[in-house]
């Protein structure tokens, strides 16, 4: 009993670091890029570039951010992480020029690699134990909140200050509420590593047919579902204005985090039996589903209502399928390194979607974009089909158990 509550205790920190983290660090970014391009005289298409080339630039340290995860431990990782995040946000608050907000931005994505989900998933491997898989769905049901609390915190605090002291709270966030929490949470992973095992978790729950390309279609079906999922978050509210929403597009954004908690509900109450893989595929299918609604029904709001459900019940359930579906298939061994190349993967494909979707918006319109990240989306499902043809599930296998 005392462990379980030290684990709620342990997911709950992490729950809070993962909505500041993705508050501050991704979600605020839609809302202020209107206002840094105007204040920094550059076109809105200019500063989307800029967060493209910070997701590249952070997708390709992810790998690396991994391996020091699982040699040093997560909770260190994501220590030295918070101090980078508030230093980033910090230096985008004092950007008064292009390249100094591109040098911002690009430190952001680089601390972003430390301190969200894939070291937070790590760090839960680590801590967890046998619970590792389930502790992971009651992270992301937590951290669901992050879009529902900063979409329309960001948007209230440009009413009362500018963009550059936005940047400056955020970054005293980080410092003052993440630091300590990722601090405690570090002695917290050496207390748990100190517990004695009665049993050792076996590597693999599943049999694989060709091990290496399934995790090749794993990397490929995320990063997909990045780009699609990036595309779609950072452009969600200025999408919606251009679709007829007006400012209605604010509020039916937010009902993306309630529908993202609501997934993980519902996952953790008739989907806790469902193989990884399974959750894959249907994860996937929500994301042409809710796209094609919109394009479909824009500018009616009960169309984007449904849009913003569908769209935020699969994004909850691909949280939680980027942590359980290499854990499930592959075992703990080298985590955080597989966790790293996958968001290598997603975060170097997903670069392009900020700055592609803004093109395409001002050279197509939006409804034709929709239909092109729709698209996306049918092959992201073909991807993950395959990954589930090639896993068959072997009989229940006995996992550690901590005293």
């Amino acid at each position: 009993m005392a462990d379980n509550h030290s684990n709620a205790g342990a997911i709950w920190a992490l729950g809070v670091t993962q909505i500041i983290g993705y508050g501050t660090l991704y979600y605020s970014f839609s809302i202020l890029a209107p206002s840094i391009a105007v204040d920094l005289n550059v076109s809105v298409e200019w500063v989307y570039g800029c967060i493209s080339l910070a997701l590249l630039a952070g997708g390709l340290i992810s790998p690396w951010a991994g391996g020091l995860a699982d040699r040093l431990g997560a909770g260190r990782v994501m220590s030295v992480g918070s101090i980078g995040a508030a230093a980033a946000l910090a230096v985008c608050g004092l950007a008064g020029s292009t390249i100094a907000f591109l040098a911002g931005m690009v430190l952001v994505e680089l601390a972003s690699a430390f301190v969200l989900y894939s070291t937070a998933f790590a760090f839960l491997a680590q801590s967890t134990g046998a619970r590792a898989q389930r502790s992971i769905t009651y992270l992301t049901l937590i951290a669901g909140f992050a879009s529902t609390i900063f979409w329309p915190l960001t948007t209230w605090m440009l009413h009362a200050m500018d963009w550059h002291q936005v940047y400056f709270l955020f970054a005293a966030l980080n410092f003052v509420v993440c630091l300590p929490l990722h601090l405690w949470l570090s002695r917290f992973a050496r207390i748990a590593a100190a517990r004695p095992i009665e049993a050792i978790a076996a590597s693999a729950p599943v049999i694989v047919d060709n091990a290496n390309l399934v995790f090749v279609l794993i990397v490929l079906g995320f990063s997909l579902a990045g780009f699609v999922s990036a595309a779609t978050l950072f452009h969600m509210v200025p999408m919606l204005g251009l679709l007829g929403l007006g400012n209605a597009g604010v509020w039916v954004a937010s009902l993306l985090g309630p529908a993202q908690v609501a997934s993980r509900l519902i996952n953790m109450g008739f989907g806790k039996d469902l193989p990884a893989t399974v959750l894959a595929v249907v994860s996937a299918i929500t994301m042409p589903l809710a796209l094609g609604t919109l394009a479909v029904t824009a500018p009616a709001t009960v169309g984007a209502i449904a849009f913003a459900v569908v769209f935020g019940l699969g994004s909850g359930l691909f949280s939680i399928v980027s942590g359980t579906l290499p854990l499930a298939i592959f075992g703990k061994a080298g985590f955080g390194k597989r966790l790293g190349w996958i968001g290598m993967g997603r975060l170097g494909l997903s670069a392009l979607a900020p700055f592609a979707l803004s093109v395409a918006l001002g050279a197509i319109g939006p409804k034709p974009s929709l239909w092109i990240l729709a698209g996306a989306g049918t092959l992201c499902v073909a991807v993950f089909a395959e990954v589930w043809r090639r896993c068959r599930p072997t009989r229940q296998v006995a996992f550690a158990i901590e005293k």
